[in-house]
């Protein structure tokens, strides 16, 4: 069975995304526990400091772990699985990914990040159309991706995966080093995609980023979802912040 083919045909009563019973390892590190998430349409959000498996989550899920690690459990995309495939069938199969730090070439201009993708004119998301959505980047085509500002690398970041046509876009830390007009602009970009029926799961520690992107909020605490809880809930609750995140909450920030 190809899985190219199971995602062509969605089954439309399942979950964008279900995760159950995610174990990852490195070495006798125990990174992730038991994580469990569904994702039914729309933005959900993952939050928490740093080093509690935020990444190895989205990692995990795209098929970029890495030989070091090892990983258990059930990743399925709209009822199918996923887990244990390699990276570039779950690419094709309709999962997106924006990494943090963007991961960009020295070597490529923005131009050659979109061509490399291979997306062809037929395809719903194109070379074109990211440039329409992003016209900064049409301006900039000849330029090498690591040359542009740091907004301008996110947009070519989340346009190159784009191109992979997903079913699933997955953010790790999307607003990381953006200047605050920048990331209102990528928060439009966002509630965008998702109107267009995208799920997308948004990992962010910038809390004012991701309770604007999501009413569901995940909260990882060493390896596991510590609580689920809404954007009202946790923009309204102090000591949680203080808690689970480690940052001055925005009412006193305020």
């Amino acid at each position: 069975m190809i899985l190219e083919q199971d995602m062509a045909d969605p089954r439309r009563t399942a979950p964008i995304l279900e995760v159950r019973g995610l174990d990852v390892y490195y070495g006798r590190s125990h990174a992730l526990q038991g994580v469990d998430l569904t994702l039914d349409s729309g933005v959900l959000a993952v939050v928490g400091r740093n080093g509690m498996g935020k990444t190895t989550l989205c990692k995990t899920i795209v098929g970029l772990l890495g030989a070091s690690g090892h990983s258990d459990g059930s990743v399925v995309l709209d009822g199918v699985e996923l887990h244990g495939k390699p990276a570039y069938r779950i690419a094709k199969g309709g999962v997106g990914y924006v990494p943090q730090g963007r991961r960009l070439f020295t070597s490529l201009t923005v131009d050659e990040h979109l061509e490399i993708v291979g997306a062809g004119s037929g395809e719903a998301w194109h070379p074109a159309r990211v440039y329409e959505l992003f016209p900064r980047l049409a301006e900039r085509k000849n330029v090498s991706g690591t040359s542009l500002s740091g907004g301008e690398q996110q947009m070519l970041a989340i346009g190159r995966a784009l191109l992979t046509n997903p079913r699933l876009l997955i953010m790790d830390e999307p607003s990381e080093g953006l200047a605050p007009t920048i990331v209102e602009g990528l928060i439009q970009t966002i509630k965008d995609l998702a109107a267009e029926g995208m799920g997308l799961l948004v990992v962010e520690q910038n809390l004012g980023v991701a309770t604007t992107l999501a009413e569901r909020q995940l909260v990882m605490v060493a390896g596991s979802i510590a609580t689920e809880t809404t954007a009202e809930a946790l923009l309204g609750d102090p000591a949680a912040q203080r808690r689970y995140l480690g940052v001055e909450p925005l009412a006193d920030a305020a």
